[in-house]
C-alpha cells in the first residue's frame, strides 16, 4: 500500500489509482527488441568478436533502460480521491503534487493522433493554487479520467455546500498527531499532511 494512503482525510476515498499508460514502455521496448535481434543476427552471421561484444553491450544497455523505465512506472501514480488529485513520482527522491478539487478550475485534455489510437494522453489541470497549471503525462484513457474528475468536483461541491458537519481542521490535526504518536504515520508524513491542513485555514 502506498504511503500516501495513510494521509487520506477522514471520510476521503480513492476513486482512481493509475499508473502511466503502457506507451511509457514503447521506446525502450523497441530498443531492446532491436538490440536482441541485432545480437542474434550477429551471432548467426559469425561476425567478428568485437562486433558481437558491441552488440551484447547494446543489448545490455537496452535491458537496463527497460528496467529503469519499469521502476519509474511502478513508482509513479496519479490518484483521484473524493477530495483531491494526487500525483507522486520518483525512485530515490520523491516528488508530489496535490490539488484540492475545490481549487480545480479547468481540466484540459491533450492527445495526438497516435495517443488517440492508443487511448493515452496528457491532462493539464488549471487550479487556484500557487502553481496555477500542472501537466500530467501518459494518462491511460484520459477522457474517462477527465470525466471522472468533473464528477468528483461536482460531488465534492454538493458535500461541501450541503453539510456543516465533519471534523474541523484542528480536530483533524489532533487525530493526525495521535496517529503519529502511535507510529501509524511517520514524522515526514505528519509534517506533509499538517502543512496541507494548515493551507486550508
Amino acid at each position: 500500500m502506498a504511503s500516501w494512503r495513510k494521509l487520506l482525510n477522514p471520510g476521503e476515498e480513492v476513486v482512481l489509482d493509475l499508473r502511466p499508460h503502457w506507451r511509457f514502455f514503447l521506446r525502450p521496448g523497441f530498443a531492446l527488441l532491436a538490440a536482441v535481434a541485432g545480437f542474434v543476427a550477429g551471432a548467426v552471421a559469425d561476425l567478428p568478436e568485437w562486433v558481437q561484444v558491441a552488440l551484447a553491450a547494446l543489448t545490455l544497455g537496452a535491458l537496463f533502460w527497460v528496467i529503469g523505465r519499469y521502476v519509474r512506472w511502478a513508482t509513479t501514480s496519479f490518484v483521484v480521491t473524493t477530495d483531491r488529485l494526487i500525483h507522486r513520482s520518483g525512485v530515490l527522491g520523491r516528488r508530489g503534487t496535490e490539488i484540492r478539487l475545490e481549487n480545480v478550475q479547468t481540466v484540459f485534455l491533450h492527445q495526438s493522433l497516435v495517443e488517440r489510437l492508443l487511448r493515452s494522453g496528457d491532462l493539464v489541470i488549471e487550479s487556484g493554487g500557487e502553481r496555477g497549471r500542472q501537466s500530467f503525462a501518459d494518462i491511460a484513457k484520459p477522457s474517462l479520467v477527465q470525466s471522472e474528475i468533473h464528477r468528483q468536483i461536482e460531488a465534492n461541491g454538493r458535500r461541501t455546500s450541503g453539510s456543516g458537519g465533519g471534523s474541523s481542521i484542528p480536530q483533524q490535526l489532533q487525530q493526525l498527531d495521535d496517529l503519529r504518536r502511535r507510529g501509524v504515520v511517520t514524522q515526514e508524513e505528519f509534517d506533509a499532511k499538517k502543512a496541507t491542513l494548515l493551507d486550508r485555514l
